[in-house]
């Protein structure tokens, strides 16, 4: 595979290529940046639900990165994409209007804390043969418990000096969204057997499992990530699934074999990709 890259990641370069869409970035905070390409290439609803259509909430889309390769990886996914960003969640909607799965992806300009069934600005796609662009309109916000998967590269840093950039401070910082609201939100809007994916540094699994537990999710996948062998795990890939039917001991869920754990590691010895990592995002990376 070529892993080369078209567009780096920096600040001055205004766009990332994929092999079958572009993410421009420019106005966004967090850039086009490896957390994301993980998520985007790891999280998946449950088995069961594959097979028929279902919906994706993106919770803190950004540019739409996460949102766009779930929507090449499954045909039959309709994708909403929030963000409290009002120039992330434009520049989202421009790049889903440019990508091969416009009609799919929706977005809105929203909070994950008051999204539930009410009427609130989105941003809709008008197109003409000349050119794609966006206006305002209202439509009718999803019910409780509609969604078959929610993914989120979630702000991370707790207690932390704060960056002067107001908008790298939101997409940085839980001030904003914390880990329990959070999950307490997926929960509330997971259908019964819905997955919530999520990347986040490693030392914060013990407290997002934790924090799942008690909003009535279970663990189903852990993912440990580390730039290299031989180092510290940098990030943790967490899939919680709301149950049909509670369990009341965690443990018990733990020793029914439900729970997958394993590891990824991203470079090589040379320092390019590994092979896992050129693997798991093959269908993306140019």
């Amino acid at each position: 595979m070529n892993t080369a890259v078209v567009a780096t990641t920096s600040m001055s370069n205004p766009f990332f290529k994929f092999q079958q869409f572009i993410v421009r970035h420019d106005r966004c905070a967090m850039k086009v940046g490896t957390d994301g390409v993980l998520l985007g290439a790891w999280a998946e609803p449950a088995v069961s639900i594959q097979p028929s259509a279902f919906s994706i909430l993106d919770v803190g889309t950004g540019s739409g990165l996460v949102a766009l390769m779930l929507a090449q990886r499954f045909p039959q996914a309709h994708i909403d994409a929030i963000d409290i960003d009002k120039s992330a969640i434009e520049q989202a909607a421009e790049n889903f209007a440019a990508s091969p799965w416009s009609d799919r992806l929706h977005t809105f300009h929203a909070c994950l804390q008051d999204w539930h069934s009410h009427s609130v600005p989105s941003l809709e796609r008008v197109k003409s043969s000349a050119r794609s662009d966006a206006r305002w309109s209202s439509v009718e916000q999803p019910r409780e418990g509609f969604y078959s998967l929610i993914v989120s590269n979630p702000p991370y840093f707790q207690n932390s000096l704060k960056n002067p950039d107001k908008s790298r401070q939101t997409a940085r910082h839980t001030d904003t969204l914390t880990y329990s609201e959070l999950l307490q939100h997926s929960a509330r809007l997971l259908s019964p057997e819905g997955t919530v994916a999520l990347i986040l540094p490693a030392e914060a699994k013990t407290e997002a499992c934790e924090l799942a537990r008690m909003a009535g999710l279970l663990p189903t996948r852990i993912t440990h990530v580390y730039s290299k062998e031989n180092k510290p795990a940098r990030r943790v890939l967490l899939a919680f699934v709301k149950p049909k039917y509670r369990y009341t001991d965690i443990s018990t869920y733990r020793n029914s074999g439900t729970v997958s754990e394993d590891s990824l590691v991203l470079e090589n010895d040379t320092g390019g990709r590994s092979a896992a990592y050129q693997d798991i995002t093959k269908d993306f990376y140019l």
